[in-house]
Formats: C-alpha cells, sequence, structure tokens
C-alpha cells in the first residue's frame, strides 16, 4: 500500500468514525446501520449485543425511544491499517436523560474492527467500554 492510498484510509475511516455520531445524533437509523457490515457486530456490554446490521437497525430505534435527549461527542483514537481491514479506538464523551428520569453522563471508548468494502470502509465491530460513568441527576434541559 502505498502511503497515498494509507492517508486515504485514515481519512475515510475518520469520516466513518464522525458519520456514526452524527447518524445517531440526527436519528437517522437506516443510515447508523448501514455504516456496519451486513454480519457487523455492535456490543454495548451488560446492557446489549446486536450481530447483524438488521439487529443494529431495529436495536438503535429501540435503544433511542428510552432516551428524552442524548448528547454524544466523539474523539478520534488511534488506526491501525492491515490491508483491507483495520482495528482502531474512538474517544467518546456522552450524557442524557432517560425517559424514566434517569441521567447518564459518561466517558468510554469504542473498541473498533473495520473492514473494506465495495462500499468503502464500514464498522466489521464495535464495542463500548465505559470507563467513567456519573448518575447524578442532570440540571440541565433539551430546548422545548
Amino acid at each position: 500500500m502505498n502511503d497515498f492510498q494509507a492517508i486515504a484510509d485514515r481519512v475515510e475511516l475518520a469520516a466513518l468514525q464522525a458519520e456514526f455520531t452524527d447518524a445517531g445524533m440526527t436519528h437517522d437509523l437506516d443510515r447508523f446501520a448501514a455504516l456496519f457490515t451486513e454480519d457487523g457486530r455492535w456490543v454495548i456490554p451488560g446492557v446489549e449485543e446486536f450481530g447483524s446490521r438488521a439487529e443494529i437497525r431495529a436495536g438503535i430505534e429501540r435503544l433511542q425511544k428510552l432516551w428524552q435527549y442524548f448528547v454524544q461527542n466523539a474523539h478520534p483514537g488511534v488506526l491501525e491499517l492491515e490491508g483491507d481491514t483495520a482495528t482502531g479506538r474512538t474517544y467518546i464523551q456522552e450524557f442524557g436523560l432517560m425517559r424514566d428520569g434517569n441521567s447518564y453522563a459518561n466517558y468510554a471508548l469504542y473498541h473498533d474492527r473495520y473492514r473494506r468494502t465495495e462500499n468503502g470502509w464500514k464498522f466489521a465491530e464495535r464495542v463500548y467500554e465505559v470507563r467513567y460513568l456519573d448518575t447524578t441527576p442532570l440540571e440541565g434541559s433539551a430546548p422545548a
């Protein structure tokens, strides 16, 4: 692989990471699921595990109905390119209020595996790991 291909791959993978957050924040559930390979896995240990694009689509729809509001910020981490596959991490900061009144603020990361497809890079797997969790009630609110 030449240096230009490696640069292009890194740009595409960074865009994929950003698009995950954007699709989730804008409730674009079809786009969210399409970021994964057909057999892609999305794992939130102790909460949910989805083993296909169809499961991911149904799962994100169900999960989003639990939140009154939810905000996620993603920060790029390490990427290791290996031809048509790659691994990496994305650092996450998020907070939100669930419809049951519980609040969450956390710092976490995704451990990612990527695969190049005919439609570009996709997530083959995203495994979520919470590093800090605060369940203190949030004082703010979402705009009306």
